[in-house]
């Protein structure tokens, strides 16, 4: 009798939950590592937040009542959970290749690939969880599919005098007046005098580490002569640490993909709005890529609008060559974290973290987590297998995040 895909001992789910969970996740993703994570009841996620000083209990008489706690800010907030997953289909080739007896060589072949394809989804799914942590830290709010469709948002309510954007004269890239410094001893201070915590994280990527290591008045303070060792070029990170008095400063440069499908042809130096397969998570600014998938050539042309629910993406001018549709595609390379950014924030307050990641349950036997399954088919032979995550990052302290555009 025919065995069935789901009899390979490899791809019993048993084996492939196991599997997936034993790949340790990405070190390069730092940002969902750094809060806690809770099982939630249902997937409309509640929480709530608060601002302000924190204060302290009144006196009172000893026979007076006790009056009730009220602290300053306090905002009740309520979102459903974001749900993420993808798909891979595995051939009956590939299948029979899995099980072939005879030569453990190729048996061996098989299972190493299975095992880099549901490593490589893993770590696709983790980036997304990454991408909401960013958003969450660096913009205070992102957008995302809910059921059937419907587009929705959370705003996590960060207070605007902590969204800072600098003016022409201080912009660390090019300003007259640049004092990158004082910004953030500002930052610092304005946290000291409306939470009572301090700044112990902050990170940015390569491009604002730059500005920092070649800012005129840090250069003057950290020269060898005056002050410090000399090492800002060859030890950056933890000298300006020390300088800025922030114990844990970090770069942060990893970057992920986004690719869509063409579903409209492209005319060369006619077209430029662009129609693909999904447009969400794309960004006016942003560099889109045009591949020619058969010609293995491409050109790259900036993103002025995009139009998620027409499927439509905008560059400022058309490509020079014409594209196919479903035969090439589109993309962006970007990083978690803006270019242009300089983000801070206080870990903790009052001993508590500021931040959680929610798990919401899906499915019909209410997982929690990364989940892994399959599906069978009969004609052609063949086998989908599948990952699945829902949740959330909530916000506990809105005013904890100080963040500020450079450049």
């Amino acid at each position: 009798m025919p065995r069935s895909a789901s009899e390979i001992p490899d791809l019993k789910l048993v084996r492939l939950q196991k599997l997936i969970e034993s790949f340790k996740m990405s070190p390069n993703l730092k940002l969902m590592t750094m809060f806690g994570s809770f099982n939630a009841d249902s997937d409309e996620i509640k929480w709530e937040s608060q601002t302000g000083t924190r204060g302290m209990t009144p006196f009172v008489p000893p026979t007076a009542k006790a009056p009730t706690l009220a602290p300053l800010g306090v905002a009740a907030h309520s979102a459903f959970a974001a749900f993420w997953k993808e798909k891979m289909y595995m051939g009956e080739l590939w299948l029979n290749n899995l099980r072939q007896p005879g030569t453990t060589a190729t048996y061996e072949t098989a299972k190493r690939k299975l095992a880099r394809e549901l490593n490589r989804m893993r770590n696709r799914s983790d980036r997304r969880k990454e991408w909401m942590f960013s958003k969450m830290l660096t913009a205070g709010s992102f957008s995302y599919l809910g059921a059937n469709g419907v587009k929705l948002s959370v705003d996590y309510g960060i207070p605007t005098g902590n969204i800072v954007t600098l003016g022409a004269t201080r912009k660390w890239s090019t300003g007259s007046a640049r004092n990158a410094m004082e910004d953030v001893f500002d930052a610092k201070l304005s946290f000291s005098n409306t939470i009572g915590a301090n700044i112990d994280n902050a990170f940015m990527t390569t491009e604002v580490l730059k500005y920092l290591v070649f800012d005129p008045g840090i250069q003057t303070l950290l020269a060898k002569s005056n002050f410090g060792q000399g090492d800002l070029l060859s030890r950056p990170l933890p000298v300006l640490a020390n300088l800025l008095d922030i114990a844990n400063l970090f770069l942060y440069d990893e970057q992920f993909e986004l690719r869509s499908w063409l579903t409209a042809a492209v005319t060369a130096s006619s077209t430029t709005t662009v129609y693909v397969d999904d447009a969400s998570d794309y960004e006016v600014g942003d560099t889109l890529r045009f591949i020619d998938t058969s010609a293995a050539t491409y050109e790259d042309e900036t993103i002025s609008a995009v139009d998620a629910d027409a499927g439509t993406i905008t560059v400022a001018t058309a490509p020079a060559t014409s594209y196919k549709t479903s035969e090439d595609c589109v993309q962006t390379i970007k990083k978690f974290v803006p270019t242009n950014k300089f983000c801070m924030f206080a870990s903790t307050v009052e001993g508590e973290k500021i931040a959680e990641y929610m798990n919401a349950p899906f499915g019909l036997d209410r997982s929690y987590g990364m989940k892994v399954d399959q599906d069978e088919e009969w004609d052609p032979e063949g086998l989908w297998v599948r990952t699945q995550n829902k949740g959330l990052p909530v916000l506990y302290n809105r005013d904890a995040i100080y963040v500020m555009t450079v450049a």
